[in-house]
């Protein structure tokens, strides 16, 4: 790529208009080709500064800019949880579709690592990076991840399955209000009105979510259930769906159905009912989240909010692939989900 000479008495190339421009050279090849993915204070400065040496690209540079990796970075919090597992499953199998590979990074749910890893993937010159999990998921977006990350996207597009405030990430979200609304309204329907929320925390935008449905739905109902009682807080795993349901039980509340945050949350639920001689569903209801294959694994064969993973995956995919392509997206876009029901519910006796 050619201009005028420039002080040094050489070619001006696209390098030194990205450096006195301030951007990458990847944003410099992006306006060339007309992208629509770069702000526009910055393709006004490159072009001003094209205009001033005159500059024109030569067909053999412009290749060389332009090539993609065709990469996609996949950073999730947890692969060993079965939702993520499922998730980057049905994307890789997408972005083979496409034409595209992925790259795996898992931060071990350590917000710290966040930040390697983006920086890891960038060394990799992938095209796009995916966030599932992590500081994505909180209620309050960190600043600091925050100012982070609109530096990386200004060369790398970023899709994020939850928000970061500040940032001109894209968002597919999983419609998480949607989800309890289905939920709450299928228990209705079978008569519950001690219902238990188990797991998950408040600062989790998700769960925040549909703790918001969860106490609505009862509140437009007039049923008012101890404080702090049927709403325990946790982490995502067996062991807290045990203790909260133990805590319960050993209270002498009882309630007529449980919502477990996820699956595993589920089983160690089912595992302290079992425990206090109870059954399910027969005594208790318990549905769940995410319709992994733990579904048909645990016994009785659990009822569960599916997101259709595969329509999901493609979605995630699609959007970043468009994203690479220049064209224009929707910056939020929400998953609608649907309740598949199994062995674990069933109408309250008596009603």
């Amino acid at each position: 790529m050619e201009g005028n000479k420039g002080n040094e008495g050489r070619p001006v190339t696209i390098y030194d208009i990205a450096k006195e421009a301030n951007v990458s050279a990847a944003t410099v090849s992006r306006v060339l080709t007309n992208s629509t993915n770069v702000r526009r204070d910055k393709k006004e400065r490159i072009l001003t500064l094209m205009e001033k040496y005159n500059f024109r690209p030569n067909a053999m540079a412009r290749g060389l800019v332009d090539t993609k990796s065709k990469t996609i970075g996949i950073m999730v919090a947890d692969i060993r949880n079965p939702f993520y597992s499922e998730a980057f499953v049905a994307c890789e199998a997408a972005a083979r579709n496409y034409g595209y590979t992925v790259l795996l990074c898992n931060s071990y749910c350590d917000k710290e690592q966040e930040k390697i890893l983006l920086e890891k993937l960038a060394e990799k010159r992938v095209d796009a990076i995916i966030q599932m999990g992590g500081r994505v998921d909180e209620s309050c977006t960190n600043k600091e991840y925050a100012q982070y990350v609109n530096r990386m996207i200004q060369n790398i597009p970023m899709l994020v399955t939850g928000k970061l405030d500040g940032t001109e990430c894209y968002q597919v979200q999983i419609d998480a209000a949607q989800s309890m609304e289905i939920v709450m309204d299928y228990l209705e329907e079978l008569g519950h009105e001690k219902i238990a929320f188990l797991g998950g925390f408040s600062n989790v935008i998700s769960t925040a979510q549909k703790e918001e449905v969860y106490r609505r739905k009862l509140c437009g109902r007039g049923i008012m259930l101890p404080l702090g009682l049927y709403r325990q807080e946790g982490n995502y795993d067996n062991q807290v769906g045990y203790s909260a349901m133990n805590a319960i039980l050993e209270a002498g509340e009882q309630p007529t159905a449980v919502v477990a945050i996820n699956e595993t949350t589920a089983s160690g639920i089912m595992a302290s009912i079992r425990e206090h001689g109870l059954n399910v569903p027969d005594d208790i209801s318990l549905i769940s989240y995410d319709n992994t294959f733990m579904t048909e694994l645990i016994t009785p064969r659990l009822t569960s909010v599916d997101y259709d993973y595969g329509a999901f995956g493609d979605q995630l995919i699609r959007t970043v692939v468009s994203v690479i392509e220049g064209k224009e997206v929707p910056k939020v876009q929400y998953v609608k989900t649907r309740l598949v029901v199994r062995e674990t519910t069933a109408r309250v006796k008596g009603k």
